[in-house]
């Protein structure tokens, strides 16, 4: 497969300006954040779509002047189509590994979203099959990138709310469709694997470390949407040096998003902390004195597409790496384990030694209008 640029491995030529995306699944997030994200992001070109509904094809490709489009049938074709350098893989968590390995098998870079899949052994084996085809893999963590979030971990380092000691966050929202995949089990679906995976990642990223045994608990209150997953889980995350974090999640509650780290000497606030768009505030308390910072929202999906095209244009490592993917898949495993046996569990040691740092923000302005969904609901929306 010949290319005239730097995108694919098979080729060493630098004179690439942009990565050229295909995006892979066209469900709500794709639509609402990933699309109209691609003005925003210079080094990066929408090419190509692939979907097997061919009314959003036919629409999206109108929307954003895209020729190319493509059923899942015909994803090989897409990805030997010698016009695609990089997938964004935004399907069903249980066909992330599948559609990961074929693109990495063609030479195509892959950026997927998070999970990164369903079990450990599918994330090792979705590592392994890109070190082998010498492609880079990035999940995509887009607070990696985001200010507010990086701004934080720099407030816990400085030192000023002195050691941190607990973590505590809530990330809840209303998912009322019955069909919708979040609670469809066979897929991947689940509050844990769909948000709680949020708080999982920001307590392993503001205390730096990662935890060595969890317990946790779900609750049900038996309504028909949550006859295949849980309605809610609690947890508790067990850190070296004896820190704590502790979290709630739920698809049946009203929508909130916040964190919060306690330190020795003060606390920090952080809300909307997982939002994809808006603005986003800090509150510092320290001894008794309290101040408030706004960061302003941007597009972050934007910057995602921004940081991984970098990275494949200058063969630089991702940071938000298939090992940071793999690493929070074994611990929603053990976590689900906990709530079975109803027992704390050990987790084995973890291989993470590279953490997200303000040196990779990415600011770019937030999109201007809401586009037009083809076939697709926000999740509290029936």
């Amino acid at each position: 497969m010949a290319t005239s640029t730097q995108a694919k491995p098979k080729n060493n030529s630098t004179n690439a300006k942009k990565i050229r995306y295909a995006v892979v699944g066209l469900g709500w997030f794709a639509q609402a954040a990933a699309l109209p994200s691609f003005t925003h992001a210079e080094n990066s070109e929408l090419v190509a779509l692939v979907s097997d509904d061919e009314v959003k094809r036919q629409e999206l490709g109108q929307q954003y002047g895209i020729a190319k489009t493509y059923s899942y049938d015909d994803y090989e074709a897409c990805l030997n189509s010698d016009e695609v350098d990089a997938v964004y893989i935004a399907l069903p968590n249980h066909l992330h590994r599948e559609y990961t390995e074929r693109a990495a098998k063609a030479g195509v870079h892959v950026l997927c979203e998070k999970p990164m899949a369903v079990t450990p052994e599918d994330c090792e084996a979705m590592i392994r099959v890109c070190r082998d085809s010498n492609v880079k893999l990035m999940i995509a963590y887009r607070l990696h990138l985001e200010e507010a979030n990086l701004r934080a971990i720099e407030v816990i380092k400085s030192g000023k709310i002195g050691e941190p000691r607990i973590f505590n966050s809530v990330f809840t929202q209303q998912v009322k469709d019955e069909d919708n995949i979040r609670l469809r089990k066979e897929v991947g679906g689940g509050v844990l694997d769909d948000i709680g995976i949020y708080c999982i990642n920001a307590s392993r990223y503001l205390f730096q470390d990662d935890p060595i045994e969890v317990f946790a608990t779900s609750a049900n209150n038996g309504e028909a949407r949550f006859k295949e997953v849980d309605e809610m889980v609690s947890a508790i995350l067990r850190f070296p040096q004896d820190r704590l974090a502790t979290f709630t999640v739920s698809f049946g509650a009203a929508k909130a998003s916040s964190y919060r780290v306690i330190g020795t000497q003060g606390d920090l606030q952080v809300e909307p902390a997982y939002t994809w768009q808006g603005e986003i505030s800090h509150r510092i308390t320290v001894e008794g004195e309290t101040e408030e910072q706004s960061f302003a929202g941007h597009d972050q999906l934007a910057a995602e597409f921004i940081y991984f095209s970098d990275c494949i244009l200058q063969n630089k490592d991702p940071e938000p790496s298939g090992q940071e993917g793999l690493i929070d898949v074994q611990i929603i495993q053990v976590l689900y384990e906990s709530i079975k046996t109803g027992q704390p569990v050990r987790l084995a040691d973890l291989d993470r030694s590279k953490r997200p740092s303000v040196q990779q923000m990415i600011n770019r302005p937030s999109l201007e209008a809401e586009p037009e969904l083809i076939h697709a609901n926000e999740p509290g929306k029936s």
